[in-house]
């Protein structure tokens, strides 16, 4: 009978609204159990914090793009250029505070490895005192030349000493000798080859200093035109460092006199070169066995594992790097760097502060706007923060660029001048040292803007 309804019938119904009701309460459970699931609630306030971040930062670069491509972007443009010329002098003269700390003629040589001291006197450039010093020289770098793969290694003394023409002729001179322990090869040390020296060091004696002297000098162009010497000629100690003790001067002789090679070319330093122990009697570090770096010389690996196992606590690495840290060495290059920062920092600030400020006191009504379609107030003050820190970071890249561009443009005007070597150095890490540096000053600069839109308000807008 058509519309008629069978037991099974109702069966079947009310077996698919209790389906329908089980499966109802079920995901009712779920859904009950999923608000009590603090992880879970955790993992979804996370993503909604996420989310909503990214939408500021895109909504804040697009609305920097914007600007930046539309006829009102002189601000932009001055924010940007001016935050990169900013940058681009700090990383200039950081550039030549680091050529200050290389070394000059002094640092140049063709050793594998070189053991400086890990601790110097920041101020000892500027007050005159004597920084640290590496100690049993001698006798550690004749260990090193015992391992395997370790073709030479020498200390290295530099000292300033006054030499005049034996016989006490004219004035004294200052030039700063070198010493060093040669070998039957002829290596380059500070700019000069070692091959016109004999090879060893017989006036050491085994610690004792009471071996012959040699009594050679190898002369850089410059030592030799400030003392009008040429080879062969004879040089002494100035007397009247010996006067007081009734000793008389040392003699020596000129065996050769070279252009200092390298990259830093200096030629106008006047260096020469001496047997280690000698040097070491004159200036008085004997006692100790003093030394101002060990050179080491053989293959990279064996190089420096044998420098590091002679001096495990002092700095090891290869002599022909300019590294950042060379800074922390030298107190006037040191001075110099932190001055920059510290002018770089504060220019910086103080420029992206007040052009932030005058485009947040523009961009009230765009504010406003974001207040009335529902944009709470820290959201509104992080599209502010974020915008001035995308200006500051694109200013600092493009300064970091044009720092290592102007470093390689100080250079060749000063080689083009007749400058005696490098005036800057660049490094790979002035680039991220530049957006670090912009960084810390768009974050000082950025609680004015902060307050002058903080001080929007959407009824003071619509009534403008």
């Amino acid at each position: 009978m058509v519309g008629s309804r069978g037991p099974s019938d109702e069966r079947g119904d009310g077996g698919e609204r209790g389906e329908s009701g089980e499966d109802g309460e079920r995901g009712g459970r779920e859904d009950s159990d999923h608000e009590n699931d603090p992880v879970a609630e955790a993992f979804d306030a996370r993503e909604t914090s996420r989310t909503r971040w990214v939408g500021l930062l895109r909504l804040s670069v697009a609305r920097l793009w914007r600007r930046a491509t539309k006829a009102t972007s002189g601000r932009i443009v001055a924010t940007i250029a001016a935050v990169a010329m900013t940058v681009a002098l700090l990383v200039l003269v950081t550039g030549i505070a680091l050529a200050l700390a290389d070394g000059g003629t002094t640092s140049e040589n063709d050793a594998t490895a070189q053991i400086m001291p890990e601790s110097t006197d920041l101020l000892a450039s500027v007050n005159g005192v004597e920084g640290a010093r590496l100690g049993e020289t001698n006798e550690r770098a004749a260990t090193i030349r015992e391992e395997p793969g370790v073709d030479h290694a020498s200390p290295v003394l530099i000292e300033p000493v006054r030499l005049e023409h034996d016989g006490g002729e004219d004035s004294p001179q200052t030039v700063l000798l070198v010493g060093v322990v040669p070998d039957d090869e002829s290596r380059t040390v500070a700019g000069l080859s070692t091959g016109a020296l004999e090879s060893g060091d017989p006036h050491y004696a085994d610690g004792s200093y009471t071996g012959p002297q040699r009594g050679e000098i190898v002369l850089s162009s410059a030592a030799a035109d400030r003392l009008d010497a040429t080879q062969d000629d004879d040089l002494a100690l100035s007397s009247s460092q010996f006067e007081a003790m009734g000793v008389e001067s040392p003699a020596i002789t000129v065996t050769a006199v070279e252009e200092p090679s390298g990259e830093s070319d200096d030629e106008g330093t006047p260096v020469a070169l001496v047997h280690l122990s000698e040097l070491q009697t004159f200036a008085g570090a004997s006692e100790g066995e003093l030394a101002d770096q060990v050179l080491v010389w053989g293959e990279d690996d064996a190089a420096t594992a044998a420098a590091n196992g002679a001096y495990p606590d002092e700095t090891v690495d290869a002599p022909d790097t300019t590294h950042p840290s060379l800074l922390f060495d030298d107190g006037l290059a040191f001075v110099t760097s932190a001055l920059a920062l510290l002018v770089g920092v504060t220019i910086c600030a103080a420029f992206v502060a007040t052009t932030a400020g005058m485009t947040v006191n523009e961009d009230r009504r765009m504010l406003a706007v974001l207040e009335s379609v529902g944009f709470p107030t820290h959201s509104r003050l992080a599209v502010v923060a974020i915008s001035t820190q995308v200006l500051t970071l694109c200013g600092a890249v493009l300064g970091g660029v044009l720092g290592i561009l102007a470093i390689h443009g100080v250079n060749a005007a000063a080689s083009a001048g007749g400058a005696p070597g490098a005036v800057a150095q660049a490094h790979t890490l002035f680039v991220p040292y530049a957006v670090a540096i912009a960084f810390v000053a768009g974050l000082i600069a950025i609680p004015y803007p902060l307050v002058v839109a903080a001080r929007t308000s959407v009824l003071a807008e619509v009534s403008r």
